[in-house]
């Protein structure tokens, strides 16, 4: 018990001192709750102006094949004990995934240029 009270109290003064250390340097010490991420600092531009559209159906096959995985993994432990039903629910699945990739490809996920 002593040990875990110790690391607590290391943690708890870590996080003292860099929130300290973090006050101390800031640009504005008012600003430093409502802007953590530019340093105190006013932002240039609006954050949504920074993204392109053509990123979101970039998003959608990414997330299609991360899905996909998350999935397959367990998928593929129980597959031998479940059988016929277990293969014919993945390819639904992969169905409905493709659908999805297929989407993005025609909006042009797959054009760099």
């Amino acid at each position: 018990m002593p040990g875990v009270v110790f690391m607590l109290g290391v943690g708890l003064v870590g996080l003292a001192l860099v929130y300290g250390l973090s006050m101390l340097l800031s640009v504005d010490r008012r600003s430093i709750v409502s802007l953590p991420y530019l340093s105190g600092w006013d932002p240039e531009q609006h954050a949504l102006s920074r993204y392109h559209a053509r990123w979101y159906t970039a998003t959608v096959v990414f997330l299609a094949f991360d899905i996909e995985m998350l999935f397959m993994y367990p998928w593929a432990v129980v597959v031998a004990t479940i059988g016929l039903k277990a293969v014919i629910e993945m390819f639904l699945f992969l169905g409905v995934l493709l659908a999805g990739v297929f989407w993005a490809w025609r909006e042009g996920a797959f054009r760099w240029v």
